[in-house]
């Protein structure tokens, strides 16, 4: 099965802008994320690796997958300067490079919005993670605003997903984390960046789950 998903358009400009957004307070969201976290971590969809350099000394290996290649390039460059022992692998979320029970943590970062089949990844977290391991996750979400969340089912439906590699805004990540068996332990939900016009992309959740 093939491992690569290129997208050279969205990857050059998720570089460019991922790295602003770092400044905007992302870096922030980023250490609140990842705080705590000890032992084997799994992070599905790395990107370009923004995550590594936030990862707490506690943690023993990072095991990192990335279908983009252009991204998993840049993500393969920041795990030599992390902090701790990162593998960034080739892979998708569905087919994870760890046995049964392997980890004690996984991390979901602006990623589950882009996955089409959700519910087999959620499954392939499980497989991994070991009884009682956490999900830590970071996600924009589908709207509780009723007039933004018809604006993200439109731009789903049409233009979005072309332009912002696979994205779908109106995901609703804590109900698919909750549907695929995990016990959803703390949510907080904000919009990123903070402005005064909303934009389909602009509702996050932050949370923590157990499998």
């Amino acid at each position: 099965m093939a491992t690569d998903r290129p997208r050279p358009v969205f990857s050059r400009c998720y570089d460019r802008v991922s790295r602003r957004l770092e400044e905007a307070g992302m870096a922030d969201l980023r250490r609140e994320l990842l705080a705590g976290l000890t032992g084997v971590v799994v992070e599905v969809g790395c990107g370009n690796g923004l995550n590594f350099r936030h990862y707490p000394p506690a943690v023993t290996r990072v095991v990192a997958v990335e279908p983009e290649p252009r991204l998993r390039a840049a993500a393969e460059r920041a795990a030599g300067t992390a902090g701790v022992a990162v593998e960034v692998h080739a892979g998708t979320a569905d087919a994870l490079p760890l046995p049964d029970g392997a980890a004690d943590a996984a991390v979901l970062c602006l990623v589950l919005c882009s996955i089409r089949e959700r519910a087999r990844a959620l499954g392939e977290l499980r497989r991994v993670l070991g009884a009682g391991g956490e999900l830590r996750f970071l996600e924009h979400t589908v709207a509780e605003d009723r007039r933004l969340r018809r604006v993200q089912r439109l731009v789903d439906a049409t233009v979005w997903p072309l332009f912002a590699g696979g994205c779908h805004t109106a995901t609703d990540q804590v109900a698919d984390i909750e549907r695929a068996g995990f016990t959803v332990r703390r949510v907080r939900r904000f919009d990123f960046p903070p402005a005064r016009v909303r934009v389909p992309a602009s509702p996050h959740v932050l949370g923590t789950a157990v499998a």
